[in-house]
């Protein structure tokens, strides 16, 4: 009888089971999808562009059973308030001041952080702000090097950069298109079928939104001030040497591979896995990523 009773009460720990949450945030209605037992070690799940927690529904329950994990939506993205650029300033340093202040909420006090894309800068300014409570980093086509700007960079963003006009402005607003979405889908996956249309459509139904277009075009110009950042991210993480896992689709068309081998200059013990997808991988290859993640954790954060 012992037995049963104990089998019961394991089938009732829900611990595991993702939930969804909304938090006001400095005024701002902030989602978060969150998961596991909060007395374990926290693994913060930063999205890219133009994504959102989504991104990780499958991903979350394959590390909720031995990790704690919190996904947020940033503002402007996925379920969270989106404030007009004349209510809000959207620069990544902002982006990651929000996120800051939702972790405080939430009472994180040490966690590890997944950066993907947009992920990256938010969440080195985070590292670089509180070093003391990133626990581990853990790279997916997040990029923090020169050298991991493919030719995309040089060819949409940096002439709007130089020079913010009605033609370069155009040429970046083809990014928010739904073909560029879907681009960023298939591009460099095994096999394209991998990927459930369901993320394409969830992402531009964001970008459709109105006044997203112009969210989005305030945060492609800000990302210049990323490149300036990543001298002293690459000092920080020379000084604090945390523990890096970068896994990488390696046939990422935005972030190629030499970003995850440049981790390894400023902290040379970091485990580099490139994986034979794109820009996306969780949709190809999440489970391989989930598998790392554990590892790595397992023998990094105690």
């Amino acid at each position: 009888m012992k037995n049963k009773i104990e089998t019961l009460d394991a089938l009732a720990d829900n611990s595991s089971r993702v939930t969804y949450h909304t938090t006001k945030v400095d005024g701002l209605n902030l989602f978060y999808r969150e998961a596991g037992n909060p007395s374990r070690p926290t693994i913060v799940l930063l999205h890219g562009f133009p994504s959102s927690s989504h991104m990780f529904r499958n991903l979350i329950p394959n590390l909720a059973d031995k990790y704690h994990v919190i996904a947020p939506d940033y503002p402007g993205f996925g379920y969270s308030d989106q404030p007009s650029t004349s209510e809000f300033a959207y620069t990544f340093e902002h982006l990651a001041e929000v996120v800051d202040h939702l972790l405080d909420a939430l009472g994180l006090e040490r966690y590890s952080i997944y950066i993907q894309d947009y992920g990256s800068p938010i969440g080195f300014r985070l590292f670089v702000k509180h070093p003391e409570k990133i626990q581990a980093i853990i790279s997916q086509n997040g990029n923090a090097y020169n050298e991991g700007l493919s030719p995309f960079w040089a060819e949409n963003l940096e002439p709007y950069w130089k020079e913010k006009n009605a033609t370069t402005e155009a040429k970046v607003r083809g990014l928010l298109s739904l073909e560029t979405t879907k681009f960023q889908y298939s591009a460099g996956f095994r096999d394209p079928s991998h990927v459930s249309p369901d993320t394409w459509t969830h992402d531009q139904a964001t970008l459709d939104k109105p006044g997203n277009a112009e969210i989005q075009l305030a945060l492609f110009y800000d990302y210049r001030n990323n490149l300036t950042q990543y001298d002293l991210w690459h000092a920080t993480l020379r000084k604090e040497h945390p523990p890096v896992l970068a896994v990488w689709g390696k046939n990422d068309p935005i972030f190629i591979p030499a970003g995850a081998e440049a981790f390894k200059r400023d902290v040379p013990d970091a485990e580099i896995h490139l994986l034979d997808t794109g820009h996306f991988a969780l949709e190809e290859d999440g489970e391989i990523i989930a598998d790392h993640i554990l590892k790595f954790l397992h023998q990094q954060v105690k």
